[in-house]
């Protein structure tokens, strides 16, 4: 088991990978990527700061792949939604990436902010035609997601160009792990302390087998691709001030606080 940290440090030049272990951070020369090796820095976790795990390569997301939050957004919306029959992928943009503690900023114009606890797969390999039984080979680790979400924008835009990927729409982190038993996972999110969403993880209409896999088919996979999982349950409308913690049992908590666009 092994997580790979993504960070700067006060007086260091630039960022930089490194392993956590016991609460300190041990810098390693290389990437998750390719060839690396420890070195004799360590940190403290406190006195660094996280940044997102990777930008990825190319960044997908699987859209409506919980029975419950499906039905819940149907109701919302006043749309008919149809439970999906094949696993099909979405894309996001890098531009909405932000880290750990860093703020989400609602739009000045925006009236519906809602979070989406996800989980999110990380491409170590590349790989093209694989099989369901292959699909794993070349996954590298998992983190954490919040696909923030702007719905009355999501219901009247042709596309979800700001909806889901206005700045800092999406956090991701805080590490990645490398080792993570999906069958036992739960997804917790909390705002402002309150447990607001619980869902156990592997919930999902197709999984992460499957969809590597279907998307294999067509499309060649790359190291340091991502591929997000989808959410189920419902979100209440978030406010600025508001703190929303997404936990994932085996792999940590992401949190992130939401904040008023300033005008300009």
């Amino acid at each position: 088991m092994m997580k790979w940290l993504h960070f700067s440090a006060p007086g260091g030049a630039g960022s930089r990978y490194g392993w956590l272990e016991d609460g300190r951070v041990r810098e390693v020369r290389g990437t998750p990527f390719g060839e690396h090796a420890p070195t004799g820095v360590l940190h403290r976790l406190e006195d660094v700061r996280i940044e997102v795990p990777l930008v990825p390569r190319t960044f997908y997301a699987a859209g409506l792949n919980y029975v419950r939050h499906i039905r819940e957004y149907a109701g919302q919306s006043g749309t008919s939604l149809a439970i999906p029959q094949q696993a099909d992928i979405g894309y996001r943009a890098v531009n909405a990436l932000v880290a750990h503690e860093e703020a989400v900023v609602i739009p000045s114009d925006a009236r519906q902010v809602e979070y989406e606890g996800e989980l999110v797969v990380l491409i170590g390999k590349k790989a093209r035609h694989l099989s369901e039984a292959e699909a794993l080979d070349c996954v590298l680790g998992y983190t954490i997601g919040n696909d923030v979400s702007e719905r009355l924008w999501q219901a009247s835009d042709r596309t979800f160009w700001r909806a889901k990927n206005s700045d800092t729409f999406k956090p991701m982190g805080p590490w990645i792990e490398t080792e993570f038993d999906l069958d036992a996972a739960e997804t917790t999110v909390r705002v402002n302390g309150e447990v607001t969403t619980h869902f156990r993880t592997a919930e999902m209409l197709f999984g992460v087998r499957t969809f590597i896999s279907r998307m294999s088919r067509y499309l060649t996979l790359h190291p340091g691709d991502v591929v997000w999982m989808g959410t189920d349950g419902k979100s209440p409308h978030l406010k600025a001030g508001d703190v929303v913690e997404v936990e994932i049992s085996g792999l940590g908590t992401l949190r992130n606080h939401f904040v008023a666009e300033e005008a300009g």
